[in-house]
């Protein structure tokens, strides 16, 4: 019965940052890579970043590169995205992911157990 829970979202200025935070309960958050990943309204749910078990390997959809940071804290049970130098094309809802396999993915169907999602909306 593994959930995951966003926070952090909300109404942000363009340039702006936010962080969100995602809390895995129900399982063993170390055996776990976690991702995250982003839907806007009318569009396919796009892969925004990965995170290995300890958090030693991590991978980004380009388009991120430079202004997300993914990270976590074993030890609270929960991932992290900081985000920064937002845009009006990062609007979406954000979801957190996590997978019982070791390797980093990047595809929806990859990924075991899925959030509820939160809102970043980022004004012009």
């Amino acid at each position: 019965q593994v959930e995951l829970k966003e926070a952090g979202g909300g109404l942000v200025q363009t340039g702006g940052s936010l962080r969100l935070s995602c809390e895995l309960s129900g399982g063993t958050f170390v055996t776990f890579v976690m991702g995250w990943f982003r839907q806007a309204r009318g569009k396919e749910r796009e892969f925004v970043a990965g995170i290995s078990r300890v958090g030693a390997n991590t991978n980004f959809a380009d388009s991120m590169k430079g202004r997300f940071t993914i990270s976590r804290d074993n030890t609270k049970n929960t991932v992290y995205l900081q985000m920064s130098s937002l845009k009006p094309e990062d609007t979406a809802v954000y979801y957190c992911a996590a997978r019982g396999g070791t390797a980093l993915a990047s595809r929806p169907i990859e990924y075991d157990y899925w959030g509820q999602g939160t809102q970043v909306t980022v004004s012009s």
